[in-house]
């Protein structure tokens, strides 16, 4: 067990995480937390994942409780505040991994409906979440905040509302860390590109058609670094440096956690 987060609380929000073989960017970044010495609050509208990853944390020694929450729901968010205050009596790290994609490829296929779900919850959700946690963070004078956005959001995609929205949470991200700098709390986010995370593989597999082996060969092919995906463990160690006193000088930072997929041009 490591010492980077000792003595921190964390809440990790989505740190459940959709069914699949490979573990995904919130469970990996909640046991990470943990074996940092973090004690852990794992949250996800899904109680039961939420619960498979706490049990997962304390089979290592590690501390954690689980907590059900619907992040687009104002009060969901005030009552997961609450929750992590009635038990540690303050929390100093928040890491927001919740998103969703689905979406039909192009302008001419995208629909209302995926704009309104995608934008309600990878944007709206991280205001939502933010807006619950900084007036805590703003009073202890410290803190840090971890979204977790994509590649998208910078890079030539086909994705319309998953781009715009993830753009979106870049802008909330560095319009925070400049409002909240004063009060000593640091604001970042992570950039992931092509991930073999179980909603990436899972999710695309089934919105187009494809074996998961194909995919995953057609989505190593598109990264620079030794044509291979990362994995949730890249995005978990990323965070676990943002949320470290290590960082303690940055804020307002977009890390791509890519392989090189944003340097490429052309």
């Amino acid at each position: 067990m490591g010492e980077r987060l000792q003595g921190k609380v964390a809440i990790v929000v989505g740190a459940g995480q959709t069914p699949g073989d490979t573990i995904g960017n919130g469970r990996a970044t909640a046991l990470l937390f943990a074996r940092e010495g973090a004690a852990v609050m794992a949250v996800d509208k899904r109680l039961d994942s939420a619960r498979e990853t706490q049990a997962l944390i304390e089979q290592e020694g590690g501390r954690a409780f689980s907590f059900q929450a619907d992040i687009t729901r104002t009060q969901d968010c005030q009552a997961m505040v609450e929750a992590c205050l009635k038990a540690h009596g303050r929390f100093d790290i928040v890491n927001h991994v919740v998103g969703v994609s689905g979406e039909r490829r192009g302008i001419l296929k995208v629909t209302e409906e995926d704009w309104d779900r995608i934008l309600h919850v990878n944007l709206k959700g991280a205001f939502l979440v933010a807006k619950a946690v900084s007036p805590r963070l703003v009073q202890q004078g410290s803190g840090a905040m971890i979204f977790i956005s994509s590649i998208a959001s910078v890079a030539t995609l086909d994705y319309v509302a998953y781009k715009a929205s993830k753009a979106g949470v870049n802008a909330l991200t560095q319009a925070l860390a400049i409002q909240l700098a004063p009060s000593g709390v640091r604001v970042n986010a992570i950039l992931p590109g092509l991930m073999d995370t179980p909603m990436a593989i899972e999710n695309q597999a089934k919105l187009f058609n494809v074996g998961k082996d194909e995919l995953r060969r057609q989505r190593d092919a598109r990264v620079p670094l030794l044509k291979k995906m990362g994995t949730g463990w890249d995005v978990a160690y990323a965070s676990l440096f943002l949320a470290s006193d290590e960082a303690r000088h940055i804020t307002g930072v977009l890390l791509p956690v890519d392989g090189g997929i944003g340097a490429r041009v052309g």
